[in-house]
């Protein structure tokens, strides 16, 4: 499994997660030396989804000692996280590629890769089509939206 996190400006390095991801791998693997430096000197809201590392008491109360906004996630709801279309771009990619990786390490040198190489522009794009997404949402009471 990989973690990445992005925003208007940027984006972070991939983060390679061996085993099972628990709250406190997710604060000390994750959040402290790859959101937070992302999230510094921005008036930015973190959104992630309802996973229990995500929603732990030791990964709140970290997230509230660091003054993070988090947006407030609905336990029911689609998932209209931004990021989900950029995993699927990420492995379009990564099939695309004339030669496939052969190996684990090849694998994960790929994928950072060609993350690297999406546009800034189109990931600021996703992030700008939230306000539409949640239209969407509530137009269609909750059900299927194009997003």
């Amino acid at each position: 499994m990989v973690w990445g996190a992005i925003n208007t400006a940027g984006r972070s390095t991939l983060v390679h997660v061996q085993g099972r991801i628990t709250a406190q791998r997710y604060v000390e693997k994750i959040l402290r030396p790859h959101a937070l430096p992302l999230l510094a000197d921005q008036d930015a809201i973190f959104q992630q989804d309802n996973s229990r590392p995500h929603t732990a008491r030791l990964t709140t109360q970290f997230l509230t000692d660091h003054h993070v906004q988090v947006l407030p996630w609905p336990s029911m709801s689609p998932d209209m996280n931004p990021i989900e279309h950029l995993w699927d771009e990420l492995d379009r990619r990564v099939r695309r590629r004339e030669e496939a990786p052969a190996n684990h390490r090849d694998l994960l040198q790929a994928l950072q890769e060609e993350w690297d190489t999406i546009p800034q522009q189109d990931i600021r794009h996703l992030i700008q089509s939230m306000p539409r997404r949640c239209r969407a949402v509530v137009a269609a009471q909750g059900s299927h939206t194009p997003y």
